[in-house]
Protein backbone atom coordinates (compact mmCIF):
# COMPACT_ATOMS: atom_id res chain seq x y z
CA UNK A 1 0.00 0.00 0.00
CA UNK A 2 1.17 3.54 -0.78
CA UNK A 3 1.30 6.24 1.88
CA UNK A 4 -1.48 8.78 1.34
CA UNK A 5 0.88 11.61 2.27
CA UNK A 6 4.20 10.98 0.50
CA UNK A 7 3.38 7.93 -1.67
CA UNK A 8 6.18 5.87 -0.14
CA UNK A 9 5.52 2.24 0.75
CA UNK A 10 3.30 1.78 3.81
CA UNK A 11 3.85 -1.46 5.71
CA UNK A 12 1.42 -3.39 7.89
CA UNK A 13 1.51 -2.16 11.49
CA UNK A 14 -1.30 -4.19 13.09
CA UNK A 15 -4.87 -5.40 12.65
CA UNK A 16 -7.72 -4.41 14.95
CA UNK A 17 -11.45 -4.88 15.36
CA UNK A 18 -13.36 -1.77 14.23
CA UNK A 19 -16.99 -1.11 15.21
CA UNK A 20 -16.74 -4.32 17.18
CA UNK A 21 -16.97 -6.51 14.07
CA UNK A 22 -14.63 -5.59 11.20
CA UNK A 23 -11.02 -6.81 11.08
CA UNK A 24 -9.14 -3.78 9.76
CA UNK A 25 -5.47 -3.45 8.83
CA UNK A 26 -3.44 -0.38 9.79
CA UNK A 27 -0.34 0.61 7.82
CA UNK A 28 2.69 2.75 8.70
CA UNK A 29 4.86 4.82 6.39
CA UNK A 30 8.56 4.42 7.18
CA UNK A 31 9.33 7.65 5.33
CA UNK A 32 6.99 10.20 6.94
CA UNK A 33 5.50 8.33 9.90
CA UNK A 34 1.90 8.54 8.73
CA UNK A 35 -0.45 5.73 9.81
CA UNK A 36 -3.52 4.89 7.74
CA UNK A 37 -6.14 2.19 7.60
CA UNK A 38 -6.89 -0.02 4.65
CA UNK A 39 -9.61 1.30 2.36
CA UNK A 40 -12.25 2.40 4.93
CA UNK A 41 -15.25 0.47 3.63
CA UNK A 42 -17.10 0.86 6.96
CA UNK A 43 -17.41 4.67 6.97
CA UNK A 44 -21.06 4.86 5.95
CA UNK A 45 -21.92 2.79 9.01
CA UNK A 46 -19.53 4.75 11.23
CA UNK A 47 -21.15 8.05 10.25
CA UNK A 48 -24.76 7.17 10.96
CA UNK A 49 -24.22 9.83 13.62
CA UNK A 50 -21.83 12.45 12.12
CA UNK A 51 -20.75 13.57 15.59
CA UNK A 52 -19.47 10.70 17.73
CA UNK A 53 -22.11 10.25 20.46
CA UNK A 54 -19.44 9.29 22.99
CA UNK A 55 -17.65 12.63 22.48
CA UNK A 56 -18.80 14.15 25.76
CA UNK A 57 -15.89 16.61 25.69
CA UNK A 58 -17.21 18.44 22.63
CA UNK A 59 -18.47 21.56 24.43
CA UNK A 60 -15.49 22.00 26.75
CA UNK A 61 -13.11 21.38 23.85
CA UNK A 62 -14.73 24.11 21.76
CA UNK A 63 -14.49 26.61 24.62
CA UNK A 64 -10.82 25.68 25.11
CA UNK A 65 -10.07 25.96 21.38
CA UNK A 66 -11.85 29.32 21.11
CA UNK A 67 -9.44 30.68 23.71
CA UNK A 68 -6.36 29.27 21.95
CA UNK A 69 -7.52 30.48 18.54
CA UNK A 70 -8.31 33.97 19.81
CA UNK A 71 -4.80 34.31 21.21
CA UNK A 72 -3.27 33.12 17.95
CA UNK A 73 -5.32 35.51 15.83
CA UNK A 74 -4.54 38.41 18.17
CA UNK A 75 -0.80 37.78 17.90
CA UNK A 76 -0.36 36.95 14.23
CA UNK A 77 -3.39 37.75 12.10
CA UNK A 78 -5.78 40.53 11.11
CA UNK A 79 -8.42 40.94 13.81
CA UNK A 80 -10.77 42.49 11.25
CA UNK A 81 -10.32 39.63 8.78
CA UNK A 82 -12.77 36.91 7.85
CA UNK A 83 -12.25 33.39 9.19
CA UNK A 84 -13.67 29.96 8.40
CA UNK A 85 -14.26 26.94 10.61
CA UNK A 86 -13.86 24.05 8.14
CA UNK A 87 -15.62 20.80 9.04
CA UNK A 88 -17.33 22.91 11.68
CA UNK A 89 -19.79 20.37 13.03
CA UNK A 90 -22.87 21.88 14.65
CA UNK A 91 -21.45 25.41 14.40
CA UNK A 92 -20.65 25.80 18.09
CA UNK A 93 -17.08 26.99 17.53
CA UNK A 94 -18.18 29.54 14.92
CA UNK A 95 -20.75 30.91 17.36
CA UNK A 96 -18.20 31.12 20.18
CA UNK A 97 -15.74 33.01 17.99
CA UNK A 98 -18.42 35.44 16.81
CA UNK A 99 -19.42 35.97 20.44
CA UNK A 100 -15.83 37.00 21.15
CA UNK A 101 -15.92 39.36 18.16
CA UNK A 102 -14.21 37.57 15.27
CA UNK A 103 -15.91 37.45 11.87
CA UNK A 104 -16.12 33.66 11.64
CA UNK A 105 -18.06 31.52 9.17
CA UNK A 106 -19.03 27.85 9.08
CA UNK A 107 -18.67 25.01 6.57
CA UNK A 108 -19.43 21.29 6.91
CA UNK A 109 -21.15 19.22 4.19
CA UNK A 110 -21.85 16.32 6.55
CA UNK A 111 -23.35 17.97 9.64
CA UNK A 112 -26.38 20.16 10.34
CA UNK A 113 -25.51 23.75 11.24
CA UNK A 114 -27.34 24.45 14.51
CA UNK A 115 -25.48 27.30 16.22
CA UNK A 116 -24.18 29.36 13.29
CA UNK A 117 -27.19 29.67 10.99
CA UNK A 118 -26.91 32.55 8.50
CA UNK A 119 -23.12 32.46 8.79
CA UNK A 120 -22.47 29.69 6.29
CA UNK A 121 -19.35 30.11 4.18
CA UNK A 122 -19.84 31.48 0.68
CA UNK A 123 -17.00 30.68 -1.71
CA UNK A 124 -17.62 33.99 -3.45
CA UNK A 125 -16.98 35.93 -0.24
CA UNK A 126 -13.90 37.96 0.55
CA UNK A 127 -10.49 36.44 1.22
CA UNK A 128 -10.39 34.18 4.27
CA UNK A 129 -7.53 35.11 6.61
CA UNK A 130 -7.25 31.70 8.28
CA UNK A 131 -9.09 28.39 8.43
CA UNK A 132 -9.64 26.45 11.63
CA UNK A 133 -10.32 22.73 11.41
CA UNK A 134 -10.51 20.90 14.71
CA UNK A 135 -10.61 17.13 15.14
CA UNK A 136 -11.06 16.60 11.40
CA UNK A 137 -7.66 15.57 9.99
CA UNK A 138 -7.93 12.11 11.56
CA UNK A 139 -11.19 11.62 9.62
CA UNK A 140 -9.76 12.38 6.17
CA UNK A 141 -9.81 9.46 3.73
CA UNK A 142 -7.63 11.54 1.38
CA UNK A 143 -5.71 14.01 3.57
CA UNK A 144 -3.72 15.68 0.80
CA UNK A 145 -6.84 16.34 -1.26
CA UNK A 146 -8.63 17.86 1.73
CA UNK A 147 -5.66 20.02 2.69
CA UNK A 148 -5.33 21.21 -0.92
CA UNK A 149 -9.01 22.23 -0.87
CA UNK A 150 -8.47 24.21 2.32
CA UNK A 151 -5.41 25.93 0.89
CA UNK A 152 -7.48 27.12 -2.06
CA UNK A 153 -9.43 29.12 0.51
CA UNK A 154 -6.58 30.29 2.76
CA UNK A 155 -2.83 29.67 3.11
CA UNK A 156 -3.20 29.49 6.89
CA UNK A 157 -4.72 26.49 8.70
CA UNK A 158 -4.91 26.16 12.49
CA UNK A 159 -6.02 22.65 13.37
CA UNK A 160 -6.09 19.98 16.04
CA UNK A 161 -5.36 16.30 15.80
CA UNK A 162 -3.54 14.23 18.40
CA UNK A 163 -0.15 13.14 17.09
CA UNK A 164 0.60 9.45 17.16
CA UNK A 165 3.43 8.61 19.59
CA UNK A 166 6.66 7.03 18.38
CA UNK A 167 7.17 4.12 18.85
CA UNK A 168 3.65 3.45 17.65
CA UNK A 169 1.26 2.36 20.43
CA UNK A 170 -0.20 -1.13 20.44
CA UNK A 171 -3.90 -1.25 19.52
CA UNK A 172 -4.98 -1.45 23.18
CA UNK A 173 -2.62 1.31 24.36
CA UNK A 174 -3.91 4.43 22.58
CA UNK A 175 -7.47 5.70 22.83
CA UNK A 176 -7.20 7.90 19.75
CA UNK A 177 -7.35 4.97 17.36
CA UNK A 178 -11.10 5.10 18.04
CA UNK A 179 -11.88 1.53 17.07
CA UNK A 180 -15.27 1.67 18.81
CA UNK A 181 -16.63 4.44 16.54
CA UNK A 182 -14.55 3.74 13.43
CA UNK A 183 -14.25 7.36 12.34
CA UNK A 184 -10.49 7.83 12.87
CA UNK A 185 -8.62 6.55 9.82
CA UNK A 186 -5.56 8.85 9.55
CA UNK A 187 -2.86 9.44 12.16
CA UNK A 188 -0.02 11.92 11.95
CA UNK A 189 3.42 12.07 13.54
CA UNK A 190 5.46 15.29 13.83
CA UNK A 191 7.46 14.06 10.84
CA UNK A 192 4.22 13.73 8.86
CA UNK A 193 3.31 17.36 9.49
CA UNK A 194 6.73 18.57 8.35
CA UNK A 195 6.40 16.45 5.21
CA UNK A 196 2.99 17.95 4.42
CA UNK A 197 4.32 21.46 4.98
CA UNK A 198 7.25 20.76 2.67
CA UNK A 199 5.00 19.42 -0.09
CA UNK A 200 2.76 22.51 0.00
CA UNK A 201 5.57 25.02 0.60
CA UNK A 202 4.33 26.07 4.03
CA UNK A 203 5.73 26.55 7.50
CA UNK A 204 4.56 24.26 10.29
CA UNK A 205 4.34 25.19 13.97
CA UNK A 206 3.14 22.65 16.51
CA UNK A 207 2.99 22.02 20.23
CA UNK A 208 4.01 18.44 19.35
CA UNK A 209 0.81 17.20 20.92
CA UNK A 210 -2.49 18.24 19.32
CA UNK A 211 -2.41 21.89 18.16
CA UNK A 212 -0.77 22.77 14.85
CA UNK A 213 -0.52 25.63 12.36
CA UNK A 214 0.24 25.46 8.66
CA UNK A 215 1.02 28.97 7.47
CA UNK A 216 2.80 31.01 4.84
CA UNK A 217 3.99 33.29 7.66
CA UNK A 218 7.47 32.81 9.15
CA UNK A 219 6.93 32.68 12.92
CA UNK A 220 9.08 32.02 15.96
CA UNK A 221 8.36 28.53 17.33
CA UNK A 222 9.03 29.55 20.94
CA UNK A 223 6.73 32.55 20.61
CA UNK A 224 4.06 30.34 19.05
CA UNK A 225 4.21 28.01 22.06
CA UNK A 226 4.15 30.95 24.48
CA UNK A 227 1.06 32.33 22.76
CA UNK A 228 -0.77 29.04 23.26
CA UNK A 229 0.36 28.73 26.88
CA UNK A 230 -0.68 32.28 27.84
CA UNK A 231 -3.91 32.31 25.83
CA UNK A 232 -6.07 32.91 28.92
CA UNK A 233 -4.25 36.20 29.55
CA UNK A 234 -4.26 37.22 25.90
CA UNK A 235 -7.98 36.65 25.38
CA UNK A 236 -8.78 39.10 28.19
CA UNK A 237 -6.87 41.76 26.25
CA UNK A 238 -8.76 40.85 23.10
CA UNK A 239 -12.16 41.19 24.77
CA UNK A 240 -11.35 44.40 26.64
CA UNK A 241 -9.36 46.34 24.06
CA UNK A 242 -9.74 45.10 20.53
CA UNK A 243 -13.06 43.48 19.66
CA UNK A 244 -16.76 43.88 20.23
CA UNK A 245 -18.91 40.79 20.60
CA UNK A 246 -21.18 40.04 17.66
CA UNK A 247 -23.78 38.28 19.81
CA UNK A 248 -26.35 41.08 19.82
CA UNK A 249 -25.65 42.42 16.33
CA UNK A 250 -25.94 38.91 14.88
CA UNK A 251 -29.25 38.43 16.66
CA UNK A 252 -30.62 41.68 15.26
CA UNK A 253 -29.46 40.76 11.76
CA UNK A 254 -31.15 37.34 11.94
CA UNK A 255 -34.38 38.90 13.24
CA UNK A 256 -34.37 41.29 10.29
CA UNK A 257 -33.81 38.45 7.81
CA UNK A 258 -36.64 36.46 9.35
CA UNK A 259 -38.92 39.50 9.27
CA UNK A 260 -38.22 40.13 5.59
CA UNK A 261 -38.66 36.44 4.78
CA UNK A 262 -42.08 36.35 6.43
CA UNK A 263 -43.38 39.43 4.64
Amino acid sequence: MKCKICESTAELLFSAKVLGKYDVEYFQCKECGFVQTEDPFWLEEAYKNPINLADTGLVNRNIFLAEKTSALLYKYFNLAGKYLDYAGGYGLFTRLMRDIGFDFYWSDPFTVNIFARYFEFNEQSEQIELITSFESFEHFADPMEQIAKMLEISPNIFFSTTLIPIPYPAPDKWWYYGFEHGQHIAFYSPKTLYKIADIFGLNIYTNNSFLHLFTEKPLNQKQFLKTLKTSNQIINKVKKQKLSSKTESDSEMIKQIQLETNQ
